[in-house]
């Protein structure tokens, strides 16, 4: 990673993962110290398509997807400090530690992820995070997970 990159927006992003719409659930990644933490960004909007059922009537955004995206800014951290953009990264889960839900996120949040690493290093196949996500200063979740990086050979 340049000095000079500390950030990725949606169009890095889409470049370091694979996932898109309806399971892209990153807006922006800000702050990207290497692979040490970041701050992601998530825009809640009402047009989701988990808010049609979950719940009519009373939104709240799945607790699984404020997980996951977590695991997506850490993936986005990683990637960009490894300077993985068009390598074809994959990330897949191993555990998910320590989850705990303390506030409901709902349509017209912006949801701030903090992403730390645990343990991975440039080149190791297994990393662990912690991540906290906040709406406003308030914790809305928190969990350390594990995750494997599947790095394309060079």
């Amino acid at each position: 990673m340049t000095e000079s990159l500390k950030c990725a927006d949606i169009h890095l992003i889409q470049r370091l993962i694979p996932h898109r719409y309806p399971f892209l659930l990153v807006d922006k990644v800000i702050n990207i110290d290497g692979y040490q933490t970041a701050l992601g960004i998530k825009n809640v909007t009402m047009n989701e398509p988990h808010f049609q059922g979950h719940f009519p009537g009373k939104p709240i955004m799945p607790g699984v997807t404020i997980v996951e995206a977590m695991a997506q800014t850490a993936a986005v951290m990683v990637g960009t400090a490894l300077d993985m953009a068009d390598r074809n990264m994959l990330v897949y889960f191993m555990s998910i530690d320590n989850c705990k839900f303390r506030r409901m996120v709902v349509p017209g949040d912006v949801l701030e992820m903090r992403l730390t690493t645990l343990r991975g290093k440039p080149g190791g196949k297994v990393w662990k995070f912690q991540g906290v996500a906040e709406v406003e200063g308030e914790l809305a979740s928190e969990a350390e997970f594990t995750a494997m990086m599947d790095l394309p050979k060079e």
